[in-house]
């Protein structure tokens, strides 16, 4: 991965924040985005740093598609046409039955989780197929295989997620771009702490009493199917921790 350009969006937490490290350490120039500049910042100067990378970080809510194309627009020539584009940018919003939704939740998660996503992939990709090689990485969830309590709207977004996976295999075939969808389990990171709008607490009780995955777990897959030679497509990952056999089964010791 030596002086490749990784694209990461909502870089500066979780998931996003691990892909940043674990690709840096792996030797890539990377490009960051995420709406909170403060955090991007200092993470780009300890992995410049550390690795000896650069790193352009840019300010970014993929829910704004004139942010987002003014963002490709202003990177180097070089950085449009990226080697991996990680679609990480996602989030949750409450546990609530449909019923008693709240539309505004909804809309915020279908702004990011769908439509964002889509509006990042449509400017860096027409580049990329130029170019005759990438990887496209979608972070999308568990829970876009299996239904659960409250994860209704939630649910719906990731499964969507899967299935635009499942159609730029079909759409990028014979391109030399490939695409791999991640589909993580529980995974210790902000993820409750944004779901329940800051309840610290609240969120907390949902890593209790068995071992999570972290973020360096996730983003391990995602550097593992862009090593591959080209000829290799990882298509599809599943990974949860071992406590979980399914999106609502957890063995907990409590």
């Amino acid at each position: 991965m030596k002086q490749s350009i990784v694209v990461i969006t909502g870089a500066s937490s979780g998931i996003g924040h691990a892909c940043a490290e674990v690709f840096a350490e792996a030797g890539s120039n990377l490009v960051l985005w995420a709406r909170r500049s403060e955090k991007l910042h200092i993470l780009a100067a300890e992995l410049e740093a550390q690795h000896h990378v650069s790193v352009i970080c840019q300010t970014v809510d993929v829910q704004d598609i004139s942010a987002v194309q003014q963002a490709v627009a202003e990177l180097p020539p070089s950085h449009r046409a990226p080697h991996v584009l990680i679609n990480n940018a996602g989030l949750s919003r409450g546990l609530t039955p449909l019923h008693e939704g709240v539309f505004q939740d909804w809309e915020e998660m279908i702004d990011t989780n769908i439509k964002g996503l889509l509006y990042v992939t449509r400017s860096f990709l027409p580049e990329m197929v130029q170019k005759g090689r990438g990887l496209v990485v979608n972070i999308a969830s568990i829970a876009g295989r299996q239904a659960y309590r409250g994860g209704n709207v939630y649910s719906a977004t990731k499964s969507a997620v899967k299935m635009l996976s499942d159609s730029l295999q079909i759409d990028l075939n014979g391109t030399g771009v490939r695409v791999c969808n991640i589909d993580p389990g529980l995974v210790e990171t902000e993820f409750s702490e944004v779901r329940f709008r800051g309840d610290t607490d609240r969120a907390s009780t949902v890593y209790k009493g068995y071992q999570p995955l972290s973020g360096r777990d996730v983003a391990e897959c995602a550097l593992f199917a862009a090593t591959r030679p080209p000829h290799v497509s990882i298509q599809d990952i599943l990974i949860t921790p071992t406590a979980q056999a399914t999106v609502g089964l957890v063995h907990k010791d409590l």
